[in-house]
């Protein structure tokens, strides 16, 4: 049986949704196949063994578990290829074969994990270093899609030590209300808001410096919002085309993971020629950005006039029962497990 680290939790605001993910991911790995070693990452950045009841890992009470965590590591030293566990003083080795991060945001998505592993020299699901910090910084990958000739939304950068007012003069001359503020590296819409005139937009900035120090204002696109899942290494494959159809302003943190209201379509309904250019320019997204494993990529289709915009990348899309990706698959024909597999199988096959 292969050794598969599955490592969940972590520092990002998405610490949740990382057991939210993780959980659904363990009750779909083909237990014949895989002997997994479970690596928990508290809020504060402590790392464990988690042996236990992995029902208790979605509402947190893994951490309380005293009896089953054990203090560990993942070794940079590349002849190990393994994890550390320390106990009472002493410390013994775990052989791992491939490491699947099942981790959303900063310190799990953007290039940071990734560079541990490839220090260790040990296999892992997802994209590479430099791949995942542009991916996970919004306006590094708007540089990289303009340069790929992706349309895009139009934007302004504003640092946080930036007087706001000043910037909303640019903001509000270039892109005008409504408009959207992003911290510039999350996900799951954590810290985003909606401005549709100064007083929101100085809140909105305010908010979304509490996460992060660049963010990313970005103009309103009215028009149908969609996704296509992206799988594969050096010659990937697109998904077709799916709508969310929320019931509140915009797709916010709590329509993604606590609103049931919201309804995903799949297949989108958009004409079939547009839903080619989305797969077309999901796949030309992918490989700008040297990508590997997989990615949902996400658009706006324009109500006005039919046409496609990129919106963002996203490298390790959420993988919980009602998620976008393993849903966007189900409807190709790859079951849940079986994208499990062919994630772990490109991982093994991907080259540095």
């Amino acid at each position: 049986m292969k050794e598969l680290c599955v490592i969940f939790g972590g520092r990002s605001p998405e610490h949740e949704i990382s057991r939210k993910s993780v959980t659904s991911v363990l009750n779909n790995l083909d237990k014949n196949k895989y002997n997994v070693t479970l690596i928990g990452i508290t809020k504060s950045g402590e790392w464990y063994l988690y042996t236990g009841d992995r029902c208790e890992i979605e509402n947190g009470g893994w951490e309380k578990d005293a009896d089953n965590l054990k203090k560990a590591v993942i070794s940079p030293d590349a002849s190990d290829k393994s994890i550390i566990v320390f106990e009472n003083g002493e410390y013994k080795k775990i052989h791992i074969d491939v490491v699947f991060p099942v981790l959303h945001g900063e310190y799990g998505e953007d290039g940071t994990i990734q560079g541990l592993f490839e220090l260790a020299d040990i296999p892992y699901v997802g994209m590479g270093v430099m791949a995942s910090a542009n991916s996970m910084d919004k306006t590094s990958s708007k540089i990289v899609f303009a340069d790929a000739g992706i349309p895009q939304a139009d934007w302004v950068v504003v640092n946080s030590s930036d007087d706001f007012e000043k910037k909303a003069d640019e903001i509000e001359k270039k892109l005008g209300y409504p408009c959207f503020v992003k911290p510039a590296r999350t996900g799951s819409s954590v810290g985003v808001g909606k401005a549709h005139d100064r007083a929101e937009l100085l809140s909105a900035l305010s908010n979304a410096a509490r996460f992060d120090r660049k963010i990313l204002v970005e103009e309103n696109i009215d028009g149908h919002e969609v996704e296509c899942a992206v799988l594969g290494n050096d010659d990937p494959k697109a998904t077709t085309v799916g709508e969310i159809v929320p019931t509140v302003e915009f797709y916010d943190f709590d329509a993604k993971y606590n609103d049931n209201s919201t309804i995903l379509k799949i297949p989108a309904e958009i004409p079939k020629e547009t839903i080619e250019t989305i797969r077309s320019y999901a796949i030309k997204a992918f490989k700008a950005l040297d990508g590997s494993g997989l990615s949902r990529v996400d658009f706006f289709v324009k109500h006005s006039d039919g046409s496609v915009v990129l919106n963002e990348i996203n490298t390790l899309p959420g993988f919980t029962n009602i998620s976008m990706y393993p849903k966007l698959w189900g409807a190709e024909g790859i079951e849940y497990g079986r994208l499990l597999d062919t994630l772990i199988e490109l991982a093994e096959k991907r080259v540095k």
